[in-house]
């Protein structure tokens, strides 16, 4: 009864196997037939589909060119702009000294244009309510349910008037339960475009806090200069901003109206949001009343964050203004045929692997084969579903991380079927040589597994962009192949173990323990190796106890010495006898 566990176990295993193969798939398939927005093939990059090319020209008041700074900072913008609209692997450039190209796989969508072409809007709006970025409501037993969409005939509107942009009237009944509602990481949660006249629910950068903020107050506009420097009284970095007289006007009006809420205690409707394509980026207290227009924000700045935030304010409105040069589709860089060059390297990888498989590990080589399609199956659909969901595009750096994972991916299952062959050698039955190989190899493979991730991570991070495919497509088949190794491989291991054809260690199933070596059946039964027979039939015994001495550790050798010794030691005393 006990022998049967493991393979009842690693049935169950399957079973799992093939059920979160039919969830992937149904995953994709509700992409595909009912939100209409994904497909059965992966998406491709730039460099293999081709896709949309927008020029924009810098227009500046006295016609000269911009500084590159102006332009590196649009770019900067604008590919933040691009990226929240779900399109990966653009490609973002500055050209000619007033140009910035813009890139995109596949043709552009009417919003993805708007997003381009649009300027960068920031905006100076009154802080009415901070709460926390969830949009579940968490009871007293710790369990987590969703606010529920807001009615649509709750009261839409302010009761009585707002007076200013700090006023809690503008909180309506509608506009608390689309707050509660508001999840600040789904996509269709757009704040960029929000009407500048009316209050605004949106998050900061980070998404970890979430906001009312009252209508648009004051634009970039007004900002004339922004810089970053030290406080000379307590030595912490501030952003210190210059307004356009108009700007001065306004701000200070505004400075008096939450510097009272401050005193007032009225916590945070003394808070004032700089707010960038809809996303906060800081919401500072007004501390006093600033009447010269030259306020400054201070916080937790370093030296690297104060820069950061005053070249936001200070570009956010890209106070160069672009025009639409030209906008064209242009075709792939590289095209359908590296594409195939590429399809082409990979098969005749797998075809090499499957040969070098089958002719060294015989029927077993089988199981590599097996566990190869099946991981390429898991990770075609996961492709799938990470270009619907995550805006994924394989790039033919992204191919060949591909390409390069089944050389891994081979790694692992040599590893492991070694061990089972070692185990073998030492006299061990099939099923516990398959059981303790696993126990040995899985180890080794973790540890190399992890290695290849943390290298593609890195990979990731610091290399370029075009390079970023290659690191992406190698981590993911890496985790993949982890787990292929253990709810595929093994299991099919342990069912085959017990089979008569592997179990039995059939000459051409890979595990017969004569071929193999062994020299001994048990751990104390060395296997006596016979003297080679006269006659044609000598070589080939003569071959196999090569084998079998070859196959032999030096400890091996030492305790087969000294038990030949014993053994002689008694047949001279039974003679002396």
């Amino acid at each position: 009864m006990a022998s049967s566990s493991p393979v009842r176990h690693a049935w169950k295993v399957l079973i799992g196997l093939v059920i979160v193969t039919a969830f992937l798939f149904g995953i994709n398939a509700l992409g595909v037939y009912g939100f209409k927005k994904s497909s059965w093939t992966p998406e491709l990059a730039l460099d293999l589909q081709g896709g949309t090319q927008i020029v924009l020209s810098a227009v500046t008041e006295d016609g000269a060119n911009p500084t590159q700074e102006q332009l590196d900072q649009a770019a900067a913008i604008i590919r933040q702009r691009v990226d929240a609209s779900g399109v990966a692997e653009a490609d973002i450039t500055t050209e000619g000294g007033r140009n910035i190209v813009v890139q995109i796989p596949g043709a552009a969508d009417d919003e993805t244009r708007a997003r381009i072409e649009a300027s960068a809007q920031l905006e100076f709006r009154s802080v009415i309510y901070v709460g926390q970025p969830a949009n579940q409501f968490v009871g007293e037993d710790g369990n987590a349910t969703p606010y529920p969409t807001p009615d649509a005939t709750a009261n839409a509107v302010p009761t009585p008037d707002p007076t200013d942009g700090s006023d809690l009237a503008w909180v309506t009944e509608k506009l608390q339960a689309e707050f509660l509602a508001y999840d600040c990481t789904a996509p269709e949660n757009d704040p960029s475009n929000a009407p500048a006249d009316q209050p605004l629910i949106t998050c900061d950068e980070t998404n970890s806090i979430k906001y009312i903020l009252g209508p648009t107050e004051l634009t970039g506009d007004a900002i004339d200069d922004a810089t970053s420097g030290r406080d000379q009284q307590n030595g912490q970095w501030t952003v210190n901003l210059v307004l356009d007289k108009n700007g001065t006007k306004v701000f200070g009006e505004i400075s008096q109206r939450l510097f009272q809420n401050q005193l007032s205690g009225l916590s945070p409707r003394d808070q004032f949001a700089f707010v960038l394509d809809g996303k906060v980026i800081s919401a500072p207290q007004m501390n006093a009343q600033i009447l010269n227009g030259k306020p400054s924000i201070s916080g937790q700045f370093t030296q690297e964050t104060a820069q950061t935030l005053a070249d936001q304010l200070k570009y956010g409105a890209l106070p160069l203004s672009f025009t639409t040069e030209s906008s064209a589709t242009i075709s792939a860089t590289l095209g359908t045929q590296q594409l195939q060059i590429g399809l082409i390297a990979g098969l005749i990888g797998l075809a090499l692997v499957a040969l070098y498989s089958l002719v060294s590990y015989r029927a077993l080589g089988a199981v590599i084969i097996a566990s190869i399609a099946v991981m390429g199956v898991l990770t075609y659909i996961i492709v799938c579903i990470l270009a619907w969901r995550l805006g994924f595009r394989l790039s033919l750096a992204g191919v060949a991380g591909l390409i390069v994972s089944i050389g891994f991916v081979a790694d692992s299952f040599i590893v492991y079927f070694e061990r089972i062959r070692d185990e073998l050698r030492d006299g061990k039955s099939i099923t516990s040589a398959v059981e303790d190989g696993w126990g040995r190899a899985k180890r080794t493979i973790y540890i190399s597994k992890s290695i290849n991730i943390l290298a593609a991570v890195v990979l990731y991070i610091l290399a370029d962009a075009t390079v970023k495919g290659f690191a992406f497509t190698l981590g993911l088949t890496t985790i993949i192949d982890v787990f292929i190794f253990v709810i595929f491989t093994h299991p099919v291991m342990q069912i085959l173990a017990r089979t008569k054809f592997f179990g039995g260690g059939h000459k051409l199933s890979g595990l017969d323990p004569d071929a193999l070596g062994a020299v001994y059946h048990a751990r104390t039964q060395y296997r006596a190796v016979a003297a080679p027979a006269a006659g044609r039939g000598g070589g080939k015994k003569s071959r196999s106890r090569g084998e079998a001495e070859r196959r032999q550790t030096i400890a091996e050798r030492k305790r087969a010495e000294a038990l030949a010794g014993d053994r002689t030691t008694d047949a001279g005393s039974e003679g002396e006898h």
